[in-house]
């Protein structure tokens, strides 16, 4: 199958994914949980679970794809998304759109760049992205956690305390930064109120099949599960976009590079990726590496790219 793309139609999702598992297995356990989390640091890093979801909804998995795992920055994704349908079109007036090129937590940037961060996928970014829907819809991290409820089909899913609070009690350097942007006039909530809700937004906890299931809107061009519209197309499109250029941390170049798909990663050792029209992926695997992406997820999104042929290029 390597090389030859194959047609929409003759797609095997269930057989790929054990192909793509199969062929990834020596990567399994490679890099390193989160460290600076403690409630990340413990989790065996031997785990992998993958997940695809079509346009109708039909979901297939390999491995612990229905086991959960700690969101982390993948639901940066679904915050600018409810920012944006709500009308915060202005948000783009605090936060750009380009690639960092820089550590996902760096300070440089703020300060070179008077207090707006380079996109809304690194930390300073994602920060002021959850300032706006505070401010829209005065408590961001439930309305995420609902939003991804109703799209998953999973009501269970919920806050990890533990996590919540190990962020809280080692947030110094997020701390840092959305004060630092407060000194620019950047943020519109008192930073404690900001820092709450992306601590407890990021603790959320899903499975792959969740993840692939709620990320669908974005391949369905904005469209939700319930048939309803939440982005325009334009919407969608530059969503996915910045997914491209900015959601693997200053690894986005070569994540295109490898993988040619929109993606997003998170420190708990998950990623999404989005092929529009098709399908949502989603891989979790806890060994990160030095840039704070899974290294066994990566190369499963890459395998399955290269053995179907399906990118956005």
């Amino acid at each position: 199958m390597e090389n030859e793309a194959v047609t929409r139609a003759a797609l095997d999702y269930q057989g790929i994914l054990e192909q793509v598992a199969a062929d990834v297995a020596p990567q399994i356990g490679g890099g390193r949980p989160a460290e600076y989390i403690p409630a990340l640091a413990s989790v065996d890093p031997r785990r992998f679970g993958m997940a695809v979801a079509d346009i109708d909804g039909q979901v297939h998995g390999v491995g612990d794809w229905r086991e959960p795992f700690s969101a982390q920055s993948i639901t940066k994704v679904f915050t600018l998304a409810l920012t944006l349908a709500r009308g915060g079109e202005e948000l783009w007036a605090h936060v750009g759109r380009e690639p960092s090129g820089n550590p996902f937590n760096s300070l440089v940037q703020l300060e070179q760049e008077q207090g707006i961060p380079r996109n809304p996928f690194i930390n300073a970014g994602a920060l002021v992205v959850t300032d706006h829907l505070q401010g829209l819809t005065g408590d961001a991290s439930s309305e995420l956690l609902e939003f991804l409820r109703e799209e998953s089909g999973n009501p269970g899913l919920a806050f990890d305390q533990e996590v919540a609070e190990s962020e809280a009690a080692h947030g110094d350097r997020n701390a840092a930064l959305a004060h630092f942007m407060a000194a620019y006039g950047n943020m519109r909530n008192p930073v404690p109120t900001v820092l709450h809700h992306y601590f407890w937004q990021c603790s959320i906890t899903l499975s792959c099949a969740d993840l692939a299931t709620a990320g669908l809107f974005l391949a369905r061009h904005g469209v939700r599960a319930d048939s309803s519209r939440l982005l325009t197309l334009s919407e969608a499109k530059r969503i996915n976009a910045v997914m491209l250029t900015c959601g693997t941390y200053d690894a986005a170049g070569d994540f295109a590079y490898r993988v040619g798909l929109p993606g997003k990663s998170g420190v708990g050792g998950g990623i999404i990726a989005v092929i529009p029209g098709l399908c949502t992926l989603a891989v979790w695997s806890p060994g990160l590496d030095s840039r704070g992406n899974s290294v066994a997820g990566v190369a499963a999104l890459d395998r399955f790219t290269t053995l179907t042929g399906l990118s956005v290029f």
